[in-house]
């Protein structure tokens, strides 16, 4: 089941947000060690989660995380732009049809197969989610083993610039209405789909 949570949605999703953090702390802290805040020793949450912010959780049938990303308005103050400028060759894209993707989480507890079609379902959510919204393009920063992956899934995406010593590297994906079919084309298999999901909602 897709959850999409952006400044005008009530409390009534604070267990999706519960799970998200938690899910975040057990990645990004405990397992690849990013000096990063720490709420209640549970919650990953740092000045970006503002209500500004836009994710997409992918939950399962009783409500557990699977995957989440959180999506960032580039015209206001962003990863890329305030912490990774270095990263770019020139001014990072910014503008309204613009969004930043930051914290893609998939969850710990997933099977190699299952963490395998949670970020499938993700990435081609993301698309879809762009398309709806009248995003035309993505940024983002992503350390090397990551990266490379990102670059290969299909759709129309470049560096920004040189990645750093360290891997660390910034790219543009641009979101097209081929996009979610040249996701599919290169092998990525979705769970569900977020328009199933929002026809669904409508129905």
């Amino acid at each position: 089941m897709y959850l999409l949570i952006g400044p005008r949605d009530s409390a009534g999703e604070a267990q999706a947000f519960r799970a998200m953090f938690e899910a975040r702390k057990r990645v990004f802290v405990d397992l690849l060690k990013w000096d990063v805040p720490v709420l209640a020793g549970r919650y990953e949450v740092d000045q970006f989660d503002d209500p500004h912010a836009v994710y997409l959780i992918l939950l399962d049938a009783a409500g557990g995380h699977l995957a989440s990303a959180r999506l960032l308005e580039t015209e206001r103050p962003h990863l890329l732009d305030t912490m990774f400028p270095e990263l770019c060759g020139g001014p990072a894209p910014r503008g309204a049809n613009v969004r930043e993707i930051t914290r893609f989480c998939l969850d710990r507890d997933l099977s190699a197969a299952d963490r395998r079609r949670a970020r499938d379902t993700l990435v081609v959510g993301l698309a879809e989610y762009a398309l709806l919204a009248g995003i035309d393009s993505y940024t983002g920063v992503a350390e090397h083993a990551w990266l490379a992956q990102i670059l290969r899934f299909g759709w129309r995406c470049a560096l920004l610039g040189q990645p750093d010593d360290t891997g660390l590297g910034a790219l543009q994906i641009h979101i097209d209405p081929e996009t979610p079919a040249l996701l599919r084309a290169s092998g990525l298999c979705p769970i569900t789909t977020l328009a199933d999901a929002v026809r669904r909602d409508a129905a």
